[in-house]
C-alpha cells in the first residue's frame, strides 16, 4: 500500500469518525447541535423555484459517494 492510499484511507477514517461523534453529541439531550438528520431535511427542503435544488444536491452527493467507494 503507498503512502498517497494510506493517507486517503486514513483521512476518510478520521473524517467518519467525527461525523459518528458529531451525531453523538448532537443526540445528547438539550444539545444545541442538529442532527444529520435534521440537516439533510433542511436541504432537502431547499427549492429554487419549482425547482428541488435541495434534494438534487443530495442524491447527486449519494451518487458521487456511491461511484468512488462502491463502483470498480
Amino acid at each position: 500500500m503507498t503512502l498517497i492510499r494510506f493517507t486517503a484511507i486514513a483521512a476518510f477514517v478520521i473524517a467518519a469518525a467525527l461525523a459518528v461523534a458529531v451525531e453523538v453529541a448532537a443526540r445528547r439531550e438539550h444539545s444545541r447541535i442538529p442532527t444529520l438528520a435534521s440537516i439533510c431535511g433542511f436541504v432537502m427542503q431547499y427549492r429554487a423555484g419549482r425547482m428541488p435544488v435541495g434534494r438534487i444536491a443530495i442524491y447527486g452527493f449519494w451518487w458521487w459517494l456511491g461511484w468512488h467507494f462502491f463502483a470498480r
